[in-house]
């Protein structure tokens, strides 16, 4: 039966994209309601603010429509609030982990050109930095999880999970894949180009994985804190030359090199140079090593309402053919698959084998969201959650 909050539509507090470079807006708009047999509507505890965020927040990542204003967020974890009359593996009340990916093969747009369609970029979908998302073909989209609390066996006191499952969603299963697209091993060196929430996430997910070493690349001192705190080996670009550094330790370079970083990456001056993480992941990587890509690359778009910095994106980018091809490497990008890893993903995180909540630096309510936002562009966090 649905919900009588629901059916009568009334309103929640969404985070919101108007199509003004480096500004989001807190809106009441109507929660969402079923469309289709196959929908469900999730009452959000717990959404999470990604790197690939910022993009939309910059102005330079359009909406799938073009249009705006629209609903930010594709991370996000909450209960199940209501379902459709075909809805049959989920129920009202159910924890769920809320990917930022559709079934493959649904919801497909030309605009995109992407194996899956995200939350939080406009069109048909939601967002999850909002109070309530409808999840079209729920069965498929939704992760159920057993619980979002847990005890500690060492102080038998109650932990609440819900940071570490919102990582799931999206980033990390982004650094999870980043290691399959580079054929990561256990025993194999690994270097990180950047350490944001994406570059973290795989540099934990190798750590937990077996890697014989990790290098965390990037020039931010909390976050090469952050990288040094699980393990991983910082590398201050700013200090000089990174791929030098790595040398100096692995004369033969790393097994695996990472690209978490994407389109609006920095140079050495911290000016915008797409192309130089490219550089030095060729540079670094040995002989039959492998590359995995899973910072966003995006295209120009003529969407000045969206996407109104969309000309400040550098393409085509330069590409040492010769070196690729004398290396024997293998390289992989894309977007990754939360569905299909879920199953291992939550596994690690219900059974403590992992807890990428680590990440966390601050949690805030909705209403503060403008001045995270604010604070996540600047670098001064590396990962902020919005609780319900």
């Amino acid at each position: 039966m649905p919900n009588l909050t629901t059916a009568l539509n009334a309103t929640m507090l969404a985070v919101r994209f108007h199509g003004t470079p480096f500004s989001v807006q807190v809106d009441t708009i109507p929660i969402p309601t079923l469309s289709a047999p196959t929908d469900a509507v999730v009452r959000l505890t717990t959404a999470a603010i990604c790197g690939s965020d910022l993009h939309n927040y910059r102005g330079t990542a359009p909406s799938a429509d073009g249009e705006v204003p629209y609903v930010l967020g594709h991370e996000g974890v909450g209960y199940v609030h209501e379902v459709g009359e075909a809805v049959g593996s989920l129920s009202v009340g159910d924890p769920v982990v809320i990917p930022f990916n559709t079934p493959e093969g649904h919801l497909h747009t030309d605009l995109t050109r992407s194996l899956y369609a995200s939350y939080g970029q406009g069109g048909e979908l939601g967002g999850t930095q909002a109070e309530y998302i409808r999840i079209p073909l729920a069965d498929e989209a939704l992760i159920p999880v057993p619980s979002f609390i847990t005890t500690d066996p060492a102080t038998n006191e109650t932990i609440s999970l819900e940071n570490d499952y919102v990582m799931v969603s999206d980033i990390f299963a982004t650094g999870w894949a980043a290691l399959d697209y580079a054929g990561f091993h256990a025993g194999d060196t690994v270097a990180v180009f950047g350490a944001g929430p994406v570059g973290l996430m795989a540099a934990y997910s190798a750590i937990i994985r077996g890697a014989a070493k990790v290098y965390s690349i990037d020039y931010v001192s909390h976050r090469l804190e952050l990288a040094e705190s699980i393990g991983a080996t910082p590398i201050n670009f700013r200090d000089s030359d990174p791929v030098d550094q790595i040398l100096a330790r692995e004369p033969n370079g790393v097994a695996r090199s990472v690209d978490a970083v994407g389109y609006e990456q920095l140079n050495t001056n911290l000016t915008l140079q797409s192309d130089v993480i490219l550089h030095n992941m060729l540079r670094v990587t040995s002989p039959g090593g492998g590359l995995g890509t899973v910072g966003v690359y995006n295209p120009r778009t003529n969407s000045s309402t969206s996407a109104p910095r969309a000309d400040t994106i550098q393409e085509p980018l330069s590409f040492d053919m010769s070196s690729f091809f004398g290396s024997a490497l293998k390289w992989q990008a894309g977007a990754s698959d939360p569905i299909a890893l879920a199953p291992w993903l939550v596994s690690l995180v219900s059974s403590g084998r992992a807890r990428p909540g680590f990440i966390v630096e601050e949690e805030v309510g909705i209403e503060e969201a403008v001045e995270a936002y604010a604070r996540f562009e600047r670098r001064g966090v590396s990962k902020v959650v919005i609780k319900f």
